[in-house]
């Protein structure tokens, strides 16, 4: 599960890069927040509830 969130935090942060980069493909941009956010939750999820898997 570790493995996962620092997977999808690198391709949010490359997607961020990517949007802000390239004005033509700004949907990134908002894939690229949705996915950090996404990392972020389960990263919290799992500090809470204490679970080490």
């Amino acid at each position: 599960m570790n493995l996962l969130v620092i997977i999808i935090a690198v391709v949010a942060v490359i997607l961020l890069i990517t949007g802000g980069l390239v004005e033509s493909l700004q949907f990134l941009l908002w894939v690229g927040v949705v996915l950090a956010v996404i990392a972020v939750i389960v990263f919290l999820l799992r500090m809470i509830s204490g679970r080490k898997v």
